[in-house]
């Protein structure tokens, strides 16, 4: 019997053994089971229709908020993973105000600086922050453009489960990872943005031609935020 086979049925004849009461070792194998992999073909990304959000409105802010366990009421240096920028056209004197998070770029520079490799890009365009690797150094913070990363300064309690956190660890927007893993289409901000009836985000794959997010940055005018730094961000807007 080779060395794979005799494991096999090692693990088998093992799989009843109970290690403490209620705990079975085929349950901490099935419990450590991975889930499937991000896929190449997918390109999570985000629109965001700045004709459609309204001034004030702070709807995708608390949702992000409350999802991940942030604070409701951020201080100065508080985590912040979406936050309302008001900008206005000089020439034309238009206001709009747009949310800006991470933009979860095809070439992040964050990527690029990390000395440890927490901060990577996984197969579907999703940028995120490896916390058992992140030593808090803070060049990713410096490199990004678009001011999407905190770093988190204090002792952290009452963490939501499918979101870890943690002090001397940087963080910023998953993209709502968590759910998209458990098979979810949408994000918290999103979400939250479309029951409050606005509908200035939308969120799918940007690779699916099918999909509502790939027939509307086709039909109509989007941007990307520093398209001359040509990072390719997955966000797009409209109307800035």
């Amino acid at each position: 019997m080779s060395r794979r086979g005799f494991l096999g049925v090692a693990a088998a004849g093992l799989a009843g053994v109970v290690l403490a009461p209620g705990i079975r070792l085929i349950e901490i194998a099935q419990a450590a089971t991975p889930t499937a992999g991000a896929s190449a073909k997918v390109r999570w990304g985000m629109l965001v229709d700045t004709t459609q959000c309204a001034s004030g409105c702070t709807d995708c802010v608390t949702a992000c908020n409350t999802e991940n366990g942030l604070d409701p009421r951020p201080t100065p240096t508080s985590a912040q993973w979406i936050r309302k920028v008001e900008i206005k056209e000089i020439k034309t004197g238009r206001a709009s105000s747009v949310p800006v998070m991470c933009q979860h770029c095809a070439k992040p520079p964050c990527v690029d600086v990390c000395p440890t490799g927490a901060s990577f890009k996984r197969a579907d365009g999703i940028v995120l922050v490896d916390r058992h690797s992140c030593i808090g150094c803070r060049y990713c913070v410096m490199a990004c453009p678009y001011k999407a990363r905190s770093f988190v300064h204090e002792e952290l309690t009452d963490q939501k489960p499918d979101v870890p956190r943690g002090k001397g660890c940087v963080e910023s927007c998953t993209l709502c990872v968590h759910r998209l893993d458990k098979g979810d289409k949408t994000t918290a901000c999103a979400e939250a943005c479309t029951k409050a009836g606005h509908g200035a985000i939308v969120f799918g794959d940007l690779n699916d031609s099918s999909s509502e997010i790939a027939r509307r940055v086709r039909e109509i005018q989007t941007t990307q935020l520093r398209a001359d730094l040509k990072l390719d961000p997955g966000v797009r807007y409209h109307g800035i």
